[in-house]
């Protein structure tokens, strides 16, 4: 199954480090970042496991829940746990899900038929409030996630769905957003008051207050 950007995350009950995950009523009204690992005590996965756990008050602040997911099962997920509090120098603060059925796996599309058929690859889901897929990604093995960038495509994400702009390349919170292509000058006189920069009719540059 390969889920497309707009479609509803599938909804599942798994078992996981902190007790059940019934996934929507998880989320609430929250947006989602649910990402995968091949299997538990891999080196790259480790590092990534405690970079989320440091981002903690950045997911608060951005009203968002994270959701790591392994096939393997609680009791190696707790050892591994020690180990990533032991070298990355914090607590996982969020669950794994020990999704050792591989049904998570399966419904998202983890499992790819032509890698071994018993770990997920490292994959990236975002969602919204509405239980929506907004963004997917897929890293290879060698290449640690960033993180800061799934941060920035959240912002974009937040903002945009709030206001009716997109973001530019390498765009950072804060910087000059680009007027939605669908906003003729007239509206973007009300909703950008401000007054904005028009580079071509079609590229519209405005600093938001």
């Amino acid at each position: 199954m390969t889920l497309q950007l707009g479609q509803i995350a599938p909804d599942f009950v798994q078992d996981s480090t902190q007790g059940p995950i019934h996934f929507h009523s998880w989320l609430g009204t929250a947006w989602g970042i649910l990402f995968s690992h091949p299997k538990d005590f891999t080196p790259v996965c480790t590092t990534e496991l405690g970079a989320v756990a440091r981002l903690a008050p950045e997911w608060a602040k951005r009203d968002t829940k994270v959701l790591g997911l392994s096939v393997d099962g609680l009791k190696d997920h707790t050892v591994w746990e020690a180990d990533i509090a032991e070298t990355q120098g914090g607590i996982v603060n969020f669950p794994i899900l020990a999704d050792t059925d591989q049904k998570v796996s399966t419904l998202y599309g983890m499992i790819h038929p032509d890698t071994d058929p018993k770990v997920t690859v490292r994959s990236v889901f975002i969602i919204d409030p509405n239980k929506k897929v907004r963004l997917t990604l897929t890293y290879p093995p060698s290449a640690g996630r960033n993180f800061d960038e799934i941060l920035r495509v959240l912002d974009s994400l937040q903002l945009t769905d709030q206001q009716k702009v997109t973001t530019p390349a390498n765009w950072k919170a804060g910087e000059d957003v680009i007027i939605a292509p669908s906003v003729s000058d007239e509206q973007a006189k009300t909703l950008f008051p401000q007054g904005w920069k028009t580079l071509k009719p079609y590229l519209r540059l405005v600093k938001l207050s």
